[in-house]
This record gives structure tokens, sequence and C-alpha cells, in this order.
């Protein structure tokens, strides 16, 4: 038995089940509203902002680490992508909308059947293949938590969780509707699933002469 069909279990065994339902369908129906009235404001502000459980999450800027990190990596993936015509690489303040969340990731990949139908106007787009979280203190709780999840359960094929303080790569790949672990070092070579043929040094996520010769290499 399932987590969830546990949970349905104990509320079946509630003379108070239809209370119950009709009550979370009402939270849903106002989570909903609120969900509208981000998406109206949202342009508004040049902070990372996303829609969690019904809550507007207003994200700190980012420290150098962060940053870099995630500077290099999205240079690699771009080029190479680009190079391969493979799809689509975004970065912060690309939008994706699950059933009940918006995430703005770090950055995520789309494979080219799904962004060869995003128009022009779109800013709000469906689960990636892949996505990356770099850490932070105030998001690690969620990165590993409620995106790990939601990113799961909607089919992201790959997830990397880095933490640009210890210079270290967690990369998990989807197996069913849960993540298992499949590479986590601060060295040697990393090899991405979800975009073919991509592999280079785990170094050149945290180094620039590193990532200048990964790039290099993936020109050839």
């Amino acid at each position: 038995m399932t987590a969830i069909e546990r949970q349905v279990r104990q509320i079946m065994t509630s003379n108070r089940a239809h209370d119950i339902v009709a009550l979370v369908q009402r939270e849903l129906e106002l989570e909903q509203q609120r969900r509208l009235a981000f998406y109206d404001t949202r342009e508004l502000y040049e902070d990372k902002r996303e829609f969690i459980h019904g809550e507007i999450v207003v994200q700190s800027p980012a420290k150098l680490w962060h940053l870099g990190a995630t500077r290099r990596l999205l240079h690699l993936l771009s080029i190479y992508v680009m190079k391969k015509g493979l799809g689509r690489v975004e970065s912060e303040k690309a939008m994706i909308r699950l059933t009940r969340n918006d995430f703005e990731p770090d950055i995520c990949f789309f494979s080219k059947e799904k962004a060869d139908n995003f128009r022009p106007d779109q800013s709000l787009f469906p689960a990636p293949d892949m996505v990356v979280e770099v850490l932070s203190n105030k998001t690690a709780k969620r990165d590993r938590g409620v995106k790990y999840e939601d990113y799961a359960l909607h089919g992201v094929r790959e997830y990397w969780i880095i933490d640009a303080a210890r210079e270290q790569v967690e990369q998990h790949l989807l197996d069913g509707d849960t993540y298992q672990l499949a590479f986590d070092g601060k060295a040697g070579q990393i090899e991405c699933q979800a975009i073919e043929n991509l592999t280079f040094p785990v170094s050149a996520i945290f180094d620039d002469a590193a990532n200048l010769a990964a790039i290099q290499e993936l020109l050839k």
C-alpha cells in the first residue's frame, strides 16, 4: 500500500469523511484563486518568486558561488544543446507550472519535442526533461523536499542538486515516480541522461578554466 493509499484509508475510516473531502476541495479552490492572482502580479517583480502549496515564496539574492556554478553549467548545457539541436535550456524566470506548484528552477532542459511546441509569448512551461537546483541555506529543504517529490511525480527524467559551497553534485534519475541517486561526488566525469551523449568533468561546474576547456571539447 502506498503512502497516499494509507492516507485515503485513514480518511475513509472517519465518520466525517465527506466533511474532510469537502474542506479539502474548498481549500484547493481558494488556492487556485491565489494562484491566478499570483500569475497576474508576478511580472511586476524582478526577484525570483515561486508558488508552493498555496503560498508565494520569495527567494533571497544568491551568493557568488551559487551564481558562478549556475552560470558555468548554463553556458555548458546551452552551447551543447544548441550545437546539437536537442531542444532548449532555460534558467531563472522560466516558470514551470505543475499541478499545484509553480517553480523557477536555476536551470532546466526541454527536449526538442517539447520545445518545438512553445509559443514566443509563452510564460508558463510544462515539466522539463531535466532540472538543476543549486542549494542555498534557505532553499535546501524545498530542493530536497517538495521540489524533489513534485519533479518526480511530473516525470522530470533527471534532477541535479548542486552544493556550490562544497563543490559537489548529486544526479538523481527517475525510476517510476521516484528518483534514484546515480551520482554523488566532487570529482570525475558526470554523464547526463536527459541530454544525449553529454559527459563532462564535475570541475567544469566550479572552475572557469575547467569550464572553458569542457566547452571547447564539446565544440570539437
